[in-house]
């Protein structure tokens, strides 16, 4: 039956997409028939997977599932390099954003450049993690790539999510004009070049101003703020030139901070992203500073510098690991005031909470090195008097030293006729 197999697979994701329409159709590869590769090592893929049983632990076997496809996604991604992060964003910053949204039943999801759409998976992963049911999430997205967004639905299908998926580019055609989102998170393209021009002239997205043609960070900014429910809340991943960027998208930016809408913002180390070492942001939105789940936040801003906060896992990568996702979501929640949080306190060269008389002063910049200073050094005890002198004894050794060794040297080379 080997020379079938492939027949036999094609067969079996048609009927896969008849069973589920709506997840699923036209979104399943139908290739295997034409496919190069050995019948037999299709035949023993078929075979690792059939010792997967669903019987007694849905949950669990649909859990390993979803964490493979995500582990050969972030393969991909890694070999994919800068164009890997179109699709895929490394797990320990969506986990972050996630957790400093925290999400719950029946929430509105929204992402407009969903990617692979890992966003969502985690969003779903954080309700079940504390006793909630993944599937009252209501999701939508957007997707610019048709690849990408079937990667997206089958992303969704395997972890037992379901929601509307449209394809569009965001920039000119909002699929989704009438929502009003809970949460919008998102790792937009950075730096794109857009089209100003192709912009209606009444696009209600538009309530800051028209963000330059060389770059559309603030566009994105824009659309986020724009799908917020009265009390909604974005987060997002920005690239750092745009805390402080001037010129128009200045403009822009300190149009956003005299809204009000600036609730969190948290500097993060390079190389989080594969093979890209530039240094990211997460900007965190909130409509409603004033009554939503949280304390009373209007007029106040957290700033969290993360950049040494991470875990090297090689050369050319880091990750937030459980302890420092910890330390940085623990922090917000100590600031918004949430139960059983410790109370929080501002920490020299970590976390600030700063108002906005304060970012005036500073320019309307964002960049939370500005606000959070110097990381205080702890007092060993020992007076600068003999510290001077210990390291003047060390300083003068090394001299000697280097004395020695250049006579050393210039008697070599005389021995060697130079």
């Amino acid at each position: 039956m080997s020379h079938d197999l492939g027949k036999v697979l094609d067969n079996a994701m048609e009927l896969i997409e008849k069973d589920n329409p709506i997840q699923l159709e036209n979104v399943l590869p139908c290739v295997y028939t034409k496919t190069n590769l050995d019948h037999t090592v299709l035949g023993e893929l078929v075979n690792i997977f059939s010792q997967i049983s669903f019987d007694h632990d849905f949950d669990r076997e649909k859990d390993i599932l979803g964490r493979i496809y995500e582990y050969f996604l972030g393969q991909f991604a890694s070999s994919e390099g800068k164009r890997g992060g179109e699709f895929f964003t490394p797990r320990s910053i969506v986990k972050l954003l996630v957790e400093i949204l925290e999400p719950y039943e029946n929430a509105r999801v929204f992402d407009p450049a969903c990617g692979s759409g890992g966003m969502f998976v985690s969003m779903g992963e954080y309700l079940r993690d504390h006793k909630m049911d993944p599937s009252k999430l209501s999701i939508s997205g957007q997707e610019s790539n048709q690849t990408t967004l079937r990667l997206c639905k089958m992303n969704l299908a395997i972890r037992g999510l379901s929601g509307k998926i449209e394809l569009g580019n965001t920039y000119y055609k909002d699929m989704f004009p009438h929502l009003q989102a809970d949460f919008a998170i998102a790792n937009p393209p950075f730096n794109a070049e857009w089209e100003p021009a192709k912009l209606s002239d009444n696009d209600p997205r538009i309530t800051l101003g028209v963000p330059p043609s060389g770059n559309a960070n603030f566009l994105w900014v824009q659309h986020f703020a724009h799908h917020l429910s009265p009390n909604g809340q974005a987060g997002f991943v920005m690239p750092n030139g745009a805390l402080a960027v001037s010129g128009k998208e200045g403009e822009l930016r300190q149009k956003l901070i005299d809204a009000d809408l600036v609730d969190v913002i948290v500097s993060c180390p390079s190389k989080l992203f594969y093979n890209v070492s530039l240094p990211v942001s997460l900007w965190f939105l909130a409509k409603n500073k004033g009554g939503d789940r949280f304390r009373n936040r209007k007029g106040e801003t957290l700033f969290i510098d993360a950049r040494d906060i991470f875990e090297q896992i090689s050369r050319k990568q880091v990750v937030f690991n459980k302890e420092n996702l910890e330390k940085i979501a623990g922090t917000v929640r100590s600031w918004r005031g949430e139960k059983g949080a410790p109370k929080y306190e501002d920490i020299s060269g970590f976390c600030k909470s700063a108002n906005l008389e304060e970012i005036k002063k500073n320019g309307y910049t964002l960049t939370p090195g500005r606000y959070v200073g110097l990381a205080d050094i702890e007092d060993d005890g020992i007076s600068f008097e003999d510290k001077m002198q210990k390291l003047s004894g060390e300083l003068r050794g090394a001299f000697t030293k280097g004395r020695e060794l250049e006579k050393d040297i210039e008697k070599n080379l005389k021995e060697l006729g130079f």
